[in-house]
Parts: structure tokens; sequence; C-alpha cells
């Protein structure tokens, strides 16, 4: 193994039959969870980080699969031996959600009760949901705290819940590009998303897998709705600009003319091939139920009145999807709470996938919060 790099990596699973009670009342009454893990668990068990995936990602972090070609994880960049989190230091813990395509209990697989592929008729799933999932996993590994819970973007909202839900069980909550609830508008996009999805022939009511088919027109559309809101305009105009494919005009209304509309489609072909409809319908509302603060009348003070973790909130400058303000809102609430809260809002051009960049500001930050959670276990020990 390099300096830096994981090396290769293999999913584990991990099977539960004691039923889990969901959010919309329903409850699955057995399902697998495939997560990986780097690092070492110490002999004190408290140097666990969890680490909560967004949209479009999973449990697969960091490292390379066998035989694979391009399986880096998806923040290799951050997690490895000498990273801002150094699995030399931490045991670091990747869970795939429910309703994931990436191997846990979703869409995809056979409902035990009926001996059909679930297709539209797997459960709604919320933060909630995924979070308690997420504490049998740790749990059943032997951590009853942990040192921290990571995360960005829906990620990020993972890791609040666990602050509100298991305020006991982590000593530290990392939010990075994250909200308390989603805007209106982002409600918008992802319900323009999803009727691109329901609306495709293929998608025969989201039971297209008895079909032999795949809506993956709905998917690029909906890919490709998503991906303009993950860029800022800055980025999109300094890599793409009005560029042309040609060097004339085809003055064509369906053509590709322009070398954003041939990189969108790019990523949209690209998302259509290994991502499930049914299970982006699932993340997307998942995003969309998470609020909290409903329950407190919509006092977000309130919400944080039973988290007692230290707090690590990031945000950048031109995530206008999640924007710094959205941030703010949580850190003036942790403050009205007196919790122990740093705030860091970083001067990025790249909008909201600024998250999975290595902007050495960013990856500063964590490093620098990660040595000061080291120390203090450290000094802990006997």
């Amino acid at each position: 193994m390099t300096l830096g790099q994981i090396g290769v990596v293999r999913p584990q699973r991990m099977r539960f039959t004691t039923p889990l009670p969901l959010r919309s009342g329903a409850q699955l009454a057995q399902y697998e969870l495939v997560f990986e893990t780097y690092g070492q668990l110490n002999a004190r068990r408290d140097n666990a980080v969890l680490v909560c995936h967004a949209l479009n990602a999973s449990h697969h972090l960091a490292g390379t699969y066998e035989g694979e070609d391009k399986s880096e994880g998806w923040w290799d960049n951050l997690i490895g031996p000498g990273k801002p989190l150094d699995t030399d230091k931490f045991f670091v813990i990747g869970i795939n959600n429910l309703g994931s395509c990436f191997g846990s209990t979703g869409p995809m697989h056979v409902n035990p009760e009926t001996g059909r592929i679930y297709g539209a008729d797997f459960p709604v799933v919320t933060v909630q949901d995924w979070v308690d999932a997420q504490a049998r996993v740790v749990e059943a590994l032997g951590i009853t705290q942990l040192a921290a819970v990571l995360g960005g973007s829906l990620g990020g909202m993972q890791a609040l819940d666990w602050s509100l839900r298991y305020p006991d069980r982590l000593r530290h909550c990392i939010a990075i590009a994250t909200a308390p609830s989603l805007s209106a508008q982002n409600i918008a996009f992802n319900e323009v998303a999803r009727r691109a999805i329901i609306t495709d022939p293929d998608f025969h009511g989201g039971h297209f897998y008895a079909q032999g088919v795949v809506p993956k027109r709905g998917l690029r559309v909906a890919r490709m709705i998503g991906h303009i809101t993950y860029l800022s305009d800055d980025v999109m105009e300094q890599k793409f600009g009005r560029q042309m494919r040609a060097a004339e005009l085809g003055y064509s209304t369906q053509d590709i003319e322009f070398q954003i509309e041939s990189y969108l489609r790019h990523q949209g072909d690209k998302f259509s091939n290994y991502f499930d409809a049914n299970t982006y319908l699932l993340i997307t509302r998942a995003l969309d139920y998470f609020d909290p603060a409903r329950e407190h009348g919509g006092d977000l003070s309130r919400t944080f009145a039973s988290a007692t973790c230290k707090f690590l909130l990031t945000s950048f400058s031109t995530d206008w999807r999640f924007s710094p303000a959205r941030s703010r809102e949580i850190v003036k609430a942790l403050l009205d709470n007196k919790l122990d809260v740093s705030y860091a809002e970083i001067d990025a051009p790249h909008g909201h996938d600024a998250f999975l960049l290595d902007d050495p500001r960013y990856h500063g930050l964590l490093r620098a919060y990660f040595e000061r959670i080291a120390q203090a276990f450290e000094e802990a020990a006997p």
C-alpha cells in the first residue's frame, strides 16, 4: 500500500431479521445492508467515524475493487492514510442506505412476502429511517459511541439527524454543504426530475423490471437537471462558455450544438446505465421530507435542544442549491443552545460539487478538525 492509498477493498454485508419500523408507518420485516470499513478499530472502540452518503453515492468511500478499472471510492481524495480523514488513526465506516441500488435492500430486490421484485412497492424511506438502520450496523460492530458522523449534502442531513436521534452515540457531527430542510426551489427541481422518470413510457408505474426495460430517457433528463444545480454559473462558464461542437451553427432545434449540451447528455447517459429509477424517486423524496424542525413547530433552535455533541459546519460561497445561508440557520440554532460549534464558509467557485473536490482550504479545515479529535482520544488513553 502506498502512502495515501487505501488499496483494494471488499464490501461486507449484514442481514437483519428484527423488523425496522419506518416513519411512513410501514416496516421492513427483514433487510440487508452493505457496508465497507477502512482502518482499524482501536482497543477502546472510540475512533470510529461514520460517513453518510449523498444521493447517487454509496458505501464505497475509498479504495478500489480488485480487477475493476476506475473503481475508486467517491471520497477517495479525503479518506486514507495521511489524508484529512486519516485511516491510520480512524476506523471509517460507509453504509449503503436502504432503498439504494448499490447492494442494500431496495426496489431491485425480491420482496420476501410476495416473492416478486419490490419495484414501486418498496416502502418510502426517510433520513430518519436511514439513521435508525445505520445505528443497528454501528451497534452490531460493537461501537457504543462514534468519534464523529460526517456527511455532505444529503449525507450532512443524516449527520445532523444522528445528533438529534442518538445524541449520546456521537461526539462530533460534521455536516458539509447541507441544509436543515429543502427550499421550495429545491423541491421543485426534484419534482421535475421525478416527473421526467415517471412519464417515461418505459417506467410502467415503477414495475419496469418485469417488462425487461429501463426508463433511461427519464433518468437521463433527471440527471441533467440535477447536474445543472450542482455546478456554479462561474464553473459552467469557465468550462464550457458558449463553445460550439462545430465551427458553424447547424441551426437545428434537436441536434447538439453547444459543448455544455454534449457534457450534460454524456452525464445523463452514464447515469442511466448504472442508477435505478425507483431508487432515484425514493432518495429525492427523502430529501424533500427532511425537516426535523417540523416536529417543533418550525423552531430550529428547539429542534437542537437535545443535541450534545460538538459540531463543524462547512458551506461554499457559490453553492446555490445548499447555500451558506442555510448552514448559518443551523449554526444559529446550535449557538442558541450554547453548543460547541465551528463554522467555515469557504470561497470556492465549484458550486455544490465543492464538497467532493480537494480545495486545499476545505481539506485543510477537515484535516485540522480530525487531528483535534484524534488528539483528544489519544490523550484520553490510559
